[in-house]
């Protein structure tokens, strides 16, 4: 493993607590206070580390160039103790994938005010982590639960389908990894934005 790989190793830890810290910030604002209860409002990666999400996929994408995603261990919310739960669960949900815009704005633009110096300076550091959240944003808005998108569809769907949207949830994580490693559906999606990224850096 190179220093540019551990460099975006680094960046997609800091990316993914920020993700979860983010879901238990806006949770706590609406009176659910199960994150902060359970430690996991902190900086502190150790309690955030899901193992398979933040260590072994991320490093094997790191090795084999397969897609590059991972996940910290989720952030607990008890739905019944928000104000408004329906709603409210809306916001808890997407606020992650928005976080993770808000941090690949920020270090786009901060890398577009930099020179290269070559090899891995801290103007390759902010196109990481602009990269890095690019990526998480996307995938967690993909509408496939456990992802933060499946709680659009939780919101919108008609009462009619949601007998059959229970029974298929529990199948989510299998859906999702044909759809990333055979059906290359993450890959589809996010090439375009990823090319308009580099423009925009690289402008």
């Amino acid at each position: 493993m190179g220093a540019e790989d551990i460099v975006f190793f680094g960046c997609l830890l800091v990316a993914v607590i920020l993700h979860e810290i983010s879901h238990g910030v806006v949770a706590l604002f609406y009176g659910d206070d199960t994150a902060k209860r359970a430690g996991r409002l902190t900086l502190n990666p150790i309690p955030h580390i899901d193992p398979l999400g933040s260590i072994i996929l991320p490093a094997f994408a790191v090795l084999t160039g397969a897609p590059f995603i991972g996940w910290a261990k989720p952030v607990p919310v008890n739905p019944a103790k928000l104000r408004n739960p329906k709603r409210q669960m809306l916001y808890v949900g997407l606020v992650g994938p928005f976080t993770n815009f808000a941090l690949m704005a920020v270090a786009a633009v901060a890398a577009r005010t930099m020179s290269s110096g070559g090899g891995v300076d801290l103007r390759f550091v902010c196109v990481a982590f602009a990269v890095v959240n690019l990526f998480l944003g996307i995938f967690n808005l993909l509408p496939i639960p456990p992802l933060d998108g499946s709680s659009l569809i939780e919101r919108f769907l008609p009462r009619s389908w949601m007998p059959t949207w229970w029974k298929i949830r529990p199948f989510g994580f299998l859906i999702l990894f044909v759809g990333l490693f055979y059906l290359h559906i993450f890959e589809t999606i996010i090439t375009p934005f990823a090319r308009a990224l580099s423009r925009f850096i690289n402008a």
